[in-house]
């Protein structure tokens, strides 16, 4: 991390979060009374997706959050979007926060693509005003076009998540996060989002990225923090962080 990054004031603080989900072994009485007999675990058992995770992003910074299926990436990036809450610990981000955390995540499927494109905005803090303004914009770099006064539930999952990331780029924002939806799409449309990604970085946003893309995530971000097993293990320059990653 370079030393004007450390200089300035933290937009993402992480500290000593831990957030922990049930494991449910039966799902009715029936299973339950099966397993009693068999002797077979009943009931449900805890377990930590995040266990004391500490860290904090600067303001304009880019960070990558790496880790293996089931490390707790996803999981991070929802607490700080406040989707859900620790269980331990506290989260706290500064300035307006946009998610791209799940494609089509608050889209309304019975609302047409122009209907949603209102309804997402304003839960991402935009007025009406702003949203009339950016509306062509975000059309246009969505690349729905004329599909744009159908119903969602009629799009293809390509289709949500050119809408959703059109949405989310275009709000007046502080704070991205941003998890595998860079992944998905055909390549044209990748490189225009990774193009984006790029103009927010140098506009100085701060973003928070998650992806098994390591040629990207070294690409966009200059520093790495890689989870196992719900734990932090390393907080890096990205380079490092990638072999980390891969270490045993």
């Amino acid at each position: 991390m370079s030393d004007t990054l450390t200089q300035k004031r933290p937009s993402i603080i992480v500290e000593g979060v831990r957030k922990t989900f049930q494991i449910r072994h039966t799902h009715s009485m029936k299973e339950a009374f099966i397993s009693r007999i068999k002797r077979k675990q009943v009931g449900s058992t805890p377990y930590n997706a995040l266990d004391d995770v500490t860290f904090s992003v600067a303001e304009g910074e880019s960070v990558a959050v790496l880790g293996f299926n089931g490390s707790g990436k996803s999981t991070l990036l929802k607490l700080v979007s406040g989707v859900l809450e620790p269980d331990a610990g506290r989260v706290l981000t500064r300035g307006r926060v946009a998610g791209l955390i799940e494609v089509g995540a608050g889209f309304h499927p019975e609302l047409s693509g122009r209907e949603n494109v209102y309804l997402n905005a304003a839960i991402l803090g935009m007025n009406k005003a702003e949203i009339d303004e950016r509306f062509d914009r975000i059309v246009e770099f969505s690349e729905i076009g004329e599909f744009i006064d159908q119903e969602v539930k009629h799009y293809s999952s390509g289709m949500f998540l050119r809408l959703a990331f059109s949405v989310a780029i275009h709000v007046e924002l502080d704070v991205l996060l941003v998890d595998e939806i860079l992944s998905v799409g055909d390549a044209p449309f990748r490189k225009k989002c990774t193009e984006k990604i790029h103009e927010l970085a140098q506009a100085g946003k701060t973003m928070l990225i998650v992806s098994h893309n390591m040629a990207m995530v070294q690409e966009l971000c200059e520093r790495g923090v890689v989870i196992r097993k719900g734990k932090k293990v390393f907080d890096g320059p990205i380079a490092e962080a990638v072999e980390a990653m891969n270490a045993k």
